[in-house]
């Protein structure tokens, strides 16, 4: 059973031809009003742009019926209902973001591959950037399209979506809400089944504000100490694969008496443990796991079946380096269900005032392994009505470099497994692939390449 996916191979030689760049716009009138984020909304950590990429087989059913036309009338009717995608954002006093809901519309590329689907695959690289269009400036937050999107038609019928959205208007679930509404247009609803709601303004900071937390995720940097930045330079990346014997191998090593953690969590700290002790830093460095955990339950009244907007906690777990490198597994696992464990709604009202009195922070990066689950967004669901893809996952981490992505992923055989993608510079990475095939090994498990 393979773990690391091989990446050595000739990449594919992709040769993709994009007509010119479309605006689509609301299918009907939609509101001219402006519409404020929320304090998670706006935060330095979510001004960014999330890439998106889904694969799709031909079906019988739609022969005869273009990809393209099929989701770029599904998007017009779709922003009908979710209609601040077609604005664009301003910035108001103390850099409050606002949607200026203009109805200017997404750009929408139309575009031909020379591949077919079986071309692709995790051991296949590509060029991505070819499949992921992107227009001069749209990395600028203000004034940019919210959303950009991209269908490839492929030799055999199949195709390719993906997309680029700005994550200050909605976060991972919120961005599938959207995309599956898409789908269902595609599929002939006239009404999402799960109407849009936006609620920002509960979102908001408290006057005065209150921080009852500490909120070391939001550290800031002492930028005099330079050696303890994380060094985006040099990276490589590995693609592991771990299946149901995987998981069995690590849980091998979490002692009898811990039992409150999941496989998340198993993971998460079983990388960063091997990772920590790849890096090759100090005993008395610490270091930092930091993961996203979905608050949309914690807030009494619950926010709205359809809210969109982001609700993620970014809790972070505080080590230093010996602690993690002399403990076992165990160690970690009882630090992530500590720190997992004080996310309620005061926890997240008090993010909120520090975020606003703070300036509106990013995440504190140094030695920070971020991680992100994105195994159960429902991304896998959507379904434009030529079925579900058979990949659809995150299409880069350019913009967050260090993070490791979870993605459900089936392999050759069909054993449901989990993708997870992770950069570190050469020489650590050899010691982190050893670290974590002697994790694996302790019940004889091969690693092979695939």
């Amino acid at each position: 059973m393979a773990l690391i996916m091989e990446q050595t191979i000739t990449p594919l030689a992709l040769k993709v031809t994009r007509a010119m760049s479309d605006i689509v716009c609301p299918a009907e009138p939609t509101p001219r009003e402006q519409k404020m984020l929320s304090d998670l909304d706006d935060q330095g950590g979510f001004r960014l742009h999330m890439a998106g990429i889904m694969f799709f087989k031909a079906h019988p059913t739609m022969e005869g019926k273009d990809p393209v036309k099929v989701i770029k009338g599904a998007l017009a009717k779709a922003l009908v209902f979710y209609y601040p995608f077609a604005g664009r954002l301003v910035e108001g006093t103390n850099r409050k973001l606002i949607v200026d809901c203009t109805g200017e519309g997404v750009p929408f590329i139309e575009a031909e591959a020379n591949a077919s689907l079986d071309d692709f695959g995790p051991d296949n690289p590509f060029p991505l950037e070819d499949l992921l269009y992107d227009i001069p400036g749209n990395h600028e937050m203000i004034g940019a399209p919210l959303l950009i999107l991209q269908v490839t038609r492929l030799k055999c019928g199949g195709f390719i979506v993906s997309l680029r959205v700005n994550h200050a208007i909605s976060d991972g679930l919120g961005t599938t809400q959207f995309m599956n509404a898409v789908g269902e247009m595609g599929r002939g609803f006239t009404t999402p089944s799960i109407l849009p709601v936006w609620e920002r303004e509960r979102l908001i900071a408290r006057d005065p504000p209150r921080i009852t937390f500490d909120h070391p995720e939001y550290d800031q940097p002492d930028t005099t100490n330079h050696h303890q930045a994380n060094s985006h330079t040099g990276l490589v990346q590995q693609c592991l694969l771990f299946g149901a014997t995987h998981l069995a191998a690590l849980r091998s090593h979490v002692p009898p008496h811990i039992n409150q953690y999941s496989t998340f969590d198993l993971l998460s700290g079983s990388l960063w443990r091997c990772r920590t002790k790849a890096l090759g830093l100090k005993p008395e460095d610490e270091v930092r796991l930091l993961f996203a955990v979905n608050a949309r339950n914690k807030f009494e009244p619950p926010l709205g079946k359809g809210y969109y907007g982001n609700t993620c906690a970014l809790p972070v777990v505080c080590a230093k380096v010996k602690d993690i490198c002399e403990n076992d597994i165990g160690y970690v696992l009882e630090l992530i269900r500590k720190t997992k464990g004080k996310i309620n709604e005061e926890y997240m009202r008090s993010s909120m005032d520090l975020l606003v009195t703070k300036d509106r922070p990013d995440y504190y990066k140094n030695q920070t392994y971020a991680v992100s689950d994105l195994r159960h967004l429902g991304f896998t669901d959507v379904d434009f009505g030529w079925g579900k893809p058979v990949y659809a996952g995150p299409a880069s981490n350019e913009a967050i470099p260090d993070a490791s992505f979870f993605i459900s992923y089936k392999n050759k055989e069909g054993e449901s497994m989990t993708m997870v993608t992770i950069s570190l510079p050469s020489e650590a990475m050899e010691v982190f692939l050893k670290e974590l095939q002697e994790m694996l090994q302790v019940q004889s498990i091969p690693i092979s390449l695939s």
